[in-house]
């Protein structure tokens, strides 16, 4: 990720973003602007959101969303999560951004993924409603699940191929092999 080299305000970068043809994440004073994906990171995004839809079914009291719409934390940070889902009213009032997901979702590619492994997860720990983190690979059918416990601890879960994944914040479970059906290479 290559920041803009200079300090803005959350509310300039809202101004900017809302104007601007490229998406940017925002993080702490900086604005990183967002790089294109691969054939295989779309498909794995489509797969996942596939599933949720139809496990939530309709209608629903949650709503899920791809990469399109912001998950903000204060004016701390603004990220464009690969999928993620809320059940929260609360989230219905802004169409843009959305503050209380219970399950946000990575998909992994090697410019991201230390951010996303890493730092990205320490600022959406700072999200309340935050139950389940998910990071998805795109190089092997791996699946890393870590989620929230009643002690406000992490606990991690990894998935490989052959396994069946549990998404426990929304009652989700699924071969693996779903990721990842249609994928090229």
């Amino acid at each position: 990720m290559i920041a803009i080299p200079n300090y803005i305000s959350a509310e300039e970068y809202l101004d900017i973003e809302r104007q601007s043809p490229i998406r940017h994440e925002y993080r702490r004073g900086l604005a990183y602007a967002m790089a294109g994906g691969t054939d295989n990171h779309d498909r794995i995004t489509f797969n996942f959101l596939k599933l949720i839809d139809n496990h939530l079914g309709d209608p629903s009291s949650c709503r899920f969303y791809s990469g399109n719409v912001k998950v903000n934390y204060r004016d701390e940070f603004y990220y464009y999560p690969d999928a993620f889902v809320t059940c929260d009213p609360r989230d219905r009032d802004d169409r843009y951004i959305k503050r209380y997901p219970k399950l946000i979702a990575e998909v992994l590619s090697s410019s991201t993924q230390a951010f996303d492994v890493g730092e990205k997860f320490d600022d959406y720990q700072r999200l309340n409603a935050l139950e389940e983190y998910v990071l998805i690979s795109q190089e092997t059918q791996r699946v890393e699940c870590r989620c929230r416990t009643s002690a406000n601890t992490w606990e991690t879960i990894v998935y490989e191929a052959g396994d069946r994944v549990a998404l426990k914040s929304i009652g989700l479970a699924f071969a693996i092999s779903e990721l990842y059906r249609g994928l090229d290479g």
